[in-house]
């Protein structure tokens, strides 16, 4: 094979030195958007698999679906940007990577497949580097910890185990905080933050989009512009958890005359450019008095049409779904194109207040696929007096478009008591 030169430092630009040249096990970088985190390391992996000839890569995300639009096409962007796609071979089933002229591997998996991470091989070479993207999603620390222990043995002398993790820093509740950045004096850790002032590739408009949310949204920007970490001091919700659960089986659960122990509850809010639009599909049980979150929508740039398909994709054109009244040209569009069901909802005097009691009468389980969920969840807080630091019975008005759309969805379901 004849000689590749890369400038590396040129095509990476500036912000991670240290990050490229760190051998030690754990390397992880939280992050806003911009922050070339994803694609520096998938240019990572592709040039340092490259020079050194036994090395093979495993990349994990919390579901496996959801590798061919993230990582696998990063890593394909990776390979273009070098111009060494000739060198490389794709494949969607099984989905990989190979590097023609010595057979090593990249490997996609999910954790939703325990058995596909623990029975890994590869031919050629040892599986020395794994990189979890959207870390975030990792809720069990153990999952971690499996595959941690999977990857060991004696390498050769030019390779070394190492896990990088990336990921947006929507909790400081999470288990990759307290582990990885909290204790700075581990030398096997690089824990590192990055944000869009070192991207000196962005345009004018990105920057004036991270501009335009300093102003309005300062809570989404300090996480998703700074890259710090979101705290859940003051938190609307504390009545919830993640957890997997079997939406299927949900379906046919009966009880008492053969009715189903479950009511079928779908809501709908408005959004474009900064606001996404965000649809909610939930379960509740009214007699445990439990809300089941089990599959959103949560996009911008959603014109018309890309909502009732993105509904329809999930098999919900069908059902009676409560969208924000504020639109009500939107809901006869929408009717238009085949949600014959939708309606406005009854929004009132008090209306945020009750629905956030409402809500609060609840214990909510939500879905580990329901990502953006779980980030509102986690960042939905009460505004605080400017004079006295003290909380008020306001929520800030961030972080609560698919908590608005549930509010619309559990309309009727009553109120017991107030937190407040």
């Amino acid at each position: 094979m004849t000689d590749i030169h890369i400038n590396v430092a040129e095509m990476m630009g500036g912000g991670y030195d240290d990050f490229w040249r760190f051998r030690g096990r754990y390397r992880i970088v939280k992050g806003g958007r911009g922050s070339k985190k994803s694609t520096t390391t998938a240019l990572w992996i592709v040039i340092r698999m490259m020079r050194t000839p036994s090395a093979n890569t495993l990349v994990l995300r919390r579901y496996f679906n959801t590798h061919r639009n993230s990582t696998f096409a990063q890593i394909q962007w990776a390979i273009n940007r070098m111009g060494v796609g000739a060198l490389w071979k794709a494949t969607m089933s099984p989905l990989e990577m190979t590097f023609k002229p010595t057979g090593q591997k990249i490997l996609f998996r999910g954790l939703d497949d325990p058995q596909s991470i623990t029975s890994i091989t590869v031919e050629k070479g040892h599986i020395c580097w794994c990189w979890w993207e959207e870390a975030f999603q990792i809720n069990d620390e153990s999952a971690f910890d499996k595959v941690d222990l999977s990857l060991r043995g004696q390498m050769p002398k030019e390779l070394f185990i190492q896990h990088t993790l990336t990921l947006n820093p929507w909790s400081d509740k999470h288990w990759i905080k307290h582990r990885f950045f909290d204790s700075q004096d581990n030398p096997n850790v690089m824990a590192i933050t990055r944000n869009y002032t070192c991207n000196e590739f962005l345009s004018d408009a990105d920057l004036a989009l991270f501009e335009q949310m300093k102003v309005e949204n300062p809570r989404r920007f300090a996480i998703e512009g700074n890259g710090e970490w979101g705290i859940s001091e003051g938190q609307v919700f504390e009545n919830w958890e993640t957890k997997d659960f079997d939406v299927d089986a949900m379906h046919h659960d009966y009880v008492d005359y053969g009715e189903c122990r479950y009511i079928e509850r779908f809501g709908l809010d408005f959004g474009f450019s900064q606001d996404p639009t965000a649809f909610i599909h939930a379960m509740i049980d009214t007699r445990k008095r439990e809300i089941y979150l089990c599959n959103e929508i949560y996009k911008t740039h959603l014109l018309i049409d890309d909502m009732y398909r993105e509904i329809k994709a999930l098999g919900f054109d069908g059902a009676e779904i409560i969208a924000d009244s504020a639109q009500p040209g939107t809901i006869a569009e929408l009717k238009k194109r085949g949600l014959f069901r939708i309606k406005p909802a009854k929004k009132g005097q008090n209306s945020v207040r009750d629905g956030i009691a409402r809500l609060q009468d609840y214990h909510i389980i939500i879905h580990p696929r329901c990502v953006n969920a779980i980030v509102e969840f986690s960042n939905y807080v009460w505004a605080k007096d400017k004079m006295n630091g003290q909380y008020l019975t306001v929520p800030v008005d961030e972080f609560n478009h698919l908590i608005d759309a549930l509010r619309y969805a559990t309309e009727g379901l009553g109120i017991k008591r107030f937190s407040w």
